[in-house]
């Protein structure tokens, strides 16, 4: 039988002692043994030791208790570790005045057993009947306690082992830096470390160690450094724990520190130690040096090739993780998900869903970190119809409850144009965080709806729920993006009044940002020049958009160049001069702009949309003509044209600033992305669906007017996501009323 109520009893009964007499104990069920032949004692050991069954067990013991002879103490330590626990534990119940010498053996092998917290039992009948507890029989019992993170009778093991005079034995104090570590508490076990008379390199890695699970690994670190200076030579345990330390951390100094401290002490490098280097430089970066040690590795297990993996990913070679993955002979979960990841954080979001599937297909059931990664993918992606199919996958699959999950539901339907559906995940949570607030609060700003925007960051508020630094951006966002300036301002000044939280870059950026859009330019300067720490390229980079919306060339030219201090080959700060150059039509100033751009290799992003129809994802580039429908699609935008110009439309050639023809620029106007993707929607969507399309750059002043145009006239709604928010078109009025 199992011990359901063990910690409630304990509990209950008295604090740090579990008593045996509250504790049901099992019975022993005893087959009738055959007494015309009882094996000798010899014979019953051998038997035992090969007895695999409870059953087979139990006529064992049965011979044993109708033998003559009295058992030996090898035979009752093999009875004592029984197929079954709780008839291991029935045994040593009916055991008479148990010594040392069998009760320290059952602890140590209940200490190790699938029910570590059996020890305790034992402990407590020694305890009451006053046998003898010796020394080795305490780093079992804090071994059990760590296992199960009993605190409480860690300690009392601790007092115990204090008044029987062990404190300062070395195993003992072990086994206390154990228990300490396991319960999570490092301060408790840094003190028994620091009270060692002697501390080997056990007592080391397990300090190391302590610190690294709890990502502590400054302390490590530390810790390692005076071991160095102890002069205690490591093994190859305390070097992986520390490389470790040094990958989570990404200390590449430290790591390459470690590395050479391995070359120069000429220790053997196994392939554990191996694997440990390989996932610090690649966790740090390094990824020559760590494809290098990589290719050394025969054969090459899925661990070290997952750390490659997620080592390129998270650098953006994204090609060169794909190639590791495929040549992976085995791969888990955790391969998988560090691959789908790597796709996801890419900006390659149709990739990241193509491995979903194909992980699907071998049958391999998804963990919450794989679901993070596709719920991150189709919000990148922007995909509603996939969005839906995703989350219906989640609650399929049990995932529904997690905070961590919906959270990223509502990001994701925020971010694939779903106001709606990210605020019925958001109702339905049973708990909430901070995080889920600031998503919902996000997501408002993101779709223009600042009044929401407020009412839920009161709400969040009212429900005592402290906002966090991230949030304010949340709120400031969507004052900067529906001119709610006197909000906006009232808002940051209670960050700093009533939540005591310092603006970092991000909120002056904010700030920076809401004042510029509302030509408060003046005010815009004065908040760059009275910053308590000096502007960054992104604070830089919205006073620079501001003077672009507004047409202030001089100011706009001079901010350009105060990003390009900060980065030289800051293409969004090259374009603008080229712009502003452009405006002016001083053409050798842009040619000079293009020559220096072409030299540095760098190139505006090109702009690209795409739109979702029957599952299947479609990408245009401007005046893109690799579509099947290509021909289709063009004829339908001259109809489109053709049809706007009676109610006024006018291609807007203004934001084309390059030195071509009136009727050149016409048509690099009508042939952005936005728009081509617009009409295979009408082309092909049904006749009173929304039309999605994601943008990866900002939607153009024409598009903008184009779009309002379509809405009203085709009678169709259409939301665009640009770089910045959506954009919700219908009956010829956008959401964002004409401020973006």
């Amino acid at each position: 039988m199992e011990f359901e109520s063990l910690k409630t009893s304990h509990r209950t009964l008295c604090p740090g002692i579990h008593p045996m007499s509250a504790v049901p104990q099992p019975t022993i069920s005893l087959p009738t043994p055959n007494l015309n032949s009882i094996p000798n004692p010899t014979t019953l050991l051998k038997t035992l030791s090969s007895s695999h069954s409870l059953a087979h067990f139990k006529q064992v013991h049965a011979h044993i208790l109708r033998s003559t002879h009295s058992p030996s103490h090898s035979l009752i330590l093999k009875l004592l570790s029984s197929p079954s626990l709780p008839y291991s534990l029935s045994i040593f119940s009916h055991l008479p005045h148990p010594l040392p010498s069998l009760s320290t053996p059952f602890l140590r092998h209940l200490s190790r057993s699938s029910k570590p917290e059996f020890a305790f039992f034992v402990y407590q009948r020694l305890r009451n009947e006053g046998i003898p507890i010796d020394r080795f029989a305490f780093p079992p019992l804090l071994k059990a306690a760590s296992r199960v993170g009993w605190l409480a009778e860690g300690k009392e093991i601790h007092g115990f082992g204090f008044k029987s005079g062990f404190h300062s034995d070395p195993f003992v104090q072990t086994g206390l830096m154990v228990m300490y570590v396991g319960c999570g508490r490092l301060p408790e076990a840094r003190l028994v470390f620091d009270k060692m008379s002697y501390r080997d390199i056990v007592a080391w890695r397990i300090m190391i160690d302590g610190y690294c699970q709890s990502e502590l690994f400054d302390d490590a670190l530390e810790l390692f450094e005076e071991m160095k200076r102890a002069n205690i030579e490591a093994d190859k345990f305390v070097l992986s724990g520390i490389l470790s330390a040094c990958a989570r951390a990404g200390n590449l100094d430290c790591g390459k520190a470690i590395h050479d401290y391995i070359i120069q002490k000429e220790l053997v490098i196994d392939a554990h130690l191996r694997c440990a280097l390989v996932t610090m430089y690649a966790s740090c970066g390094c990824m020559d040096m760590a494809q290098q040690l990589y290719d050394q590795m025969k054969p090459k297990n899925v661990v070290v090739s997952t750390a490659m993996v997620s080592g390129y990913s998270r650098h953006g070679r994204v090609k060169d993780a794909r190639l590791i993955f495929d040549q992976m002979v085995e791969k888990d979960l955790v391969s998988w998900s560090a691959m789908i990841s790597g796709y996801a954080e890419s900006d390659q979001p149709q990739e990241a869903l193509r491995l979903f599937k194909e992980l699907q297909i071998l049958g391999i059931r998804p963990d919450q970190v794989t679901m993070l990664s596709v719920i991150s993918a189709c919000a990148n992606l922007g995909v509603l119809d996939k969005a839906k199919w995703i989350h219906v996958y989640a609650d399929k699959n049990g995932f529904g409850g997690s905070l961590r999950i919906n959270n990223a539901l509502i990001d994701m339907y925020a971010k694939c144009g779903s106001l709606e559906r990210a605020r019925n995940v958001f109702e339905k949570m049973t708990s909430r965080n901070v995080i889920s607030w600031t998503g919902m609060i996000n997501a408002f700003a993101i779709h223009g709806d600042a009044n929401n925007a407020l009412r839920y960051f009161q709400k969040m508020k009212e429900a005592r729920v402290e906002p966090n630094g991230v949030t304010f951006v949340g709120v400031l966002y969507a004052c900067s993006h529906a001119g709610l300036v006197e909000d906006g301002r009232k808002i940051f000044a209670s960050m700093i009044n009533e939540h005591n939280i310092t603006p970092k870059h991000e909120h002056y950026g904010c700030m920076v940002d809401l004042l510029g859009r509302a030509n408060l330019l003046r005010e815009a300067v004065e908040i760059v020049e009275t910053m308590p720490f000096a502007p960054n390229v992104v604070i830089w980079g919205s006073l620079m958009s501001a003077c672009q919306i507004h047409g202030e060339t001089e100011l706009g030219e001079f901010t350009a160049k105060r990003v390009l201090e900060l980065e030289p080959d800051h293409d969004g700060a090259l374009v603008l001069l080229s712009n502003i150059y452009a405006k002016e039509r001083k053409w050798q100033n842009v040619g000079d702009l293009r020559q220096l751009m072409k030299e540095r290799g760098i190139s505006k992003e090109r702009g690209y949309s795409r739109i979702e129809l029957n599952n299947e994802v479609h990408e245009f580039l401007v005046a893109d003509r690799n579509h099947k429908q290509a021909y289709e699609i063009y004829e339908k935008l001259n109809e489109v044209v053709s049809r706007l110009k009676l109610d006024g439309y006018a291609p807007n050639t203004g934001c084309v600033l390059v030195d071509l023809e009136e009727e050149e620029k016409r048509e690099v106007v009508l042939w952005h992305s936005e728009k081509l993707a617009l009409c295979y929607g009408l082309i092909n969507g049904a006749k009173d669906s929304c039309i999605r399309i994601v943008k990866n750059l900002r939607v153009c002043e024409d598009c903008h007017t184009f779009l309002k145009l379509v809405s009203k006239v085709y009678r169709r709604e259409i939301i665009v996501r640009d770089r910045t928010r959506f954009h919700h078109y219908r009956d010829g009025v956008c959401s964002c009323r004409d401020y973006w």
